[in-house]
C-alpha cells in the first residue's frame, strides 16, 4: 500500500514553488466536489462532466468561477475525459508545447486527486520503473517478498483505483514500452518472482503522453498502440486564444515569483505570439508574405517562457512594466536555435516583415540590438 502524502499546510503550499495541481487549485476543486451530483465512476474524485468543467472552467450554480486550465476545443477534453472513464488508457499526442503534461496533470487531479503517479519517460528509463523494483537490502537479508518489494507509481495506481501518468512514452526503449501491454490488456501485472500478481482494482486508468515530432514516434508497438485511445492536441486557433494562453500560464507563474502582473505587457505578449505564429506557420498574419521556418518548435510554451523571463528582466532591471527590449533576446534565443540556418530566417524576418510593420519600430530596434 502507498504512504499517503501529507496535506500541504497555506504555509507550504506558499512555499512551494509549483504547487502540483490538486494543491494549487484545492479550492475549486472542493467546490466542484460540493455541488457535483451527477455519477461518478468508481473511485473517480468528480464526474465525468465537472472534471471537463474543471479544465475548461466555467461558472458553478453558487458563483463560484472554475479558472480554465486548458483553452481548446471543448470535446477534446470531453474524448479525453471519457476514455478515461472507460477501460481504454489515453495517448495524448502532439507537437511539442500543446499542454500535453500540463492536461495529463490536471486530468490525474481531478479523477483521483493526486497526479504525483507519475513516470518519466527517456531513453534509459528501465523496466523497474513501470512494473517494480527490489529493495535490496531486505531482499539479500530475507529473499524476495512483498516487503522486499518497491512498486512503481503504475503498480500503486492499479493497487489503489488511480490514474497514473506516464510522460514522453515514444522515448521509452520499446521493450520497456510494451510492459505496459499486459497491464493495460488484462488489467494486471505478474510477479513471477513470488509466483503472485496484482490485479487493478476498478478506478485504474493510465494517461501517457507522446511528441509526434520525435524521431521514432511511430516505434509504439500496433499492440500497444491499440490499448491506447489517441487525442490529439493542436496548436491553438487564433492569435487571440494564444495571447489567452499564455497571459494566462504566465500570471500564474508570476504570481509564484513576485512578479508584474502580465496584463500590464499585452502588447508584447501579443507581439511574442505573432513572431512565433507566423515563423510557425511560414507566412504572416495578413497572408500577403511567405516566410522561412526556423528548426525550432516556436510553442506556446516557449512563447510563455519568453514573457515570463521578460517580466522578470523589467521587474529587476526596468520599470516593472513589459517592453520590447525585455522579450527582443529571449525571442532570439527562442527563433535562432541553428546559428548557421536559423538567423539567416531570423534576419528575413525581421527586414521584411517587422522593419515595415507600423507601430512596431520599438520593437524591431530591440531586436536588431540583440541579433547585431
Amino acid at each position: 500500500m502507498r504512504p499517503t502524502t501529507a496535506e500541504p499546510s497555506d504555509g507550504e503550499s506558499a512555499q512551494a514553488l509549483r504547487p502540483h495541481a490538486e494543491h494549487a487549485f484545492a479550492a475549486e476543486l472542493a467546490a466542484l466536489a460540493a455541488q457535483d451530483d451527477r455519477p461518478r465512476p468508481a473511485r473517480w474524485k468528480l464526474s465525468p462532466w465537472a472534471v471537463a468543467t474543471y479544465l475548461l472552467g466555467g461558472t458553478l450554480p453558487d458563483g463560484t468561477v472554475i479558472t480554465p486550465k486548458y483553452v481548446g476545443p471543448r470535446r477534446i477534453v470531453e474524448v479525453a475525459v471519457t476514455t478515461l472513464a472507460t477501460d481504454r488508457a489515453l495517448l495524448l499526442l502532439g507537437v511539442p508545447g500543446t499542454a500535453k503534461t500540463w492536461v495529463s496533470e490536471h486530468l490525474a487531479a481531478a479523477v483521483s486527486g493526486d497526479s504525483t503517479l507519475l513516470v518519466q519517460g527517456t531513453a534509459g528509463t528501465p523496466e523497474e520503473a513501470i512494473r517494480y523494483g527490489w529493495n535490496y537490502a531486505q531482499l539479500l537479508a530475507h529473499g524476495p517478498s512483498r516487503d522486499a518489494l518497491v512498486p512503481s507509481p503504475v503498480m500503486r495506481a492499479m493497487a489503489e483505483g488511480m490514474t497514473a501518468r506516464v510522460e514522453e512514452l515514444t522515448r521509452i526503449p520499446a521493450d520497456v514500452q510494451d510492459t505496459l501491454i499486459t497491464i493495460l490488456s488484462e488489467k494486471t501485472l505478474p510477479i513471477p518472482e513470488l509466483g503472485q500478481e496484482v490485479q487493478a482494482v476498478r478506478g485504474f486508468n493510465l494517461i501517457a503522453t507522446a511528441n509526434d515530432r520525435d524521431r521514432g514516434v511511430n516505434d509504439l508497438s500496433s499492440a500497444l498502440r491499440r490499448r491506447f485511445n489517441t487525442v490529439v492536441l493542436p496548436l491553438p486557433g487564433s492569435a487571440d486564444a494564444e495571447v489567452d494562453i499564455v497571459t494566462r500560464r504566465v500570471d500564474q507563474i508570476g504570481r509564484s515569483l513576485d512578479l508584474p502582473a502580465a496584463p500590464d505587457g499585452i502588447e508584447e505578449i501579443r507581439r511574442v505570439v505573432t513572431v512565433f505564429r507566423e515563423l510557425r506557420d511560414g507566412i504572416t498574419a495578413d497572408g500577403r508574405t511567405k516566410l522561412k521556418s526556423p528548426s525550432g518548435t516556436l510553442s506556446t510554451a516557449e512563447a510563455i517562457s519568453v514573457v515570463t523571463n521578460g517580466l522578470a528582466l523589467s521587474a529587476h532591471f526596468g520599470d516593472g512594466v513589459l517592453r520590447p527590449g525585455d522579450v527582443a533576446a529571449g525571442i532570439l534565443g527562442a527563433v535562432v536555435r541553428d546559428p548557421a540556418a536559423d538567423r539567416v530566417v531570423w534576419q528575413e524576418y525581421l527586414e521584411t516583415v517587422v522593419r515595415e510593420r507600423e507601430g512596431w519600430t520599438d520593437f524591431y530596434r530591440a531586436c536588431r540590438e540583440v541579433s547585431a
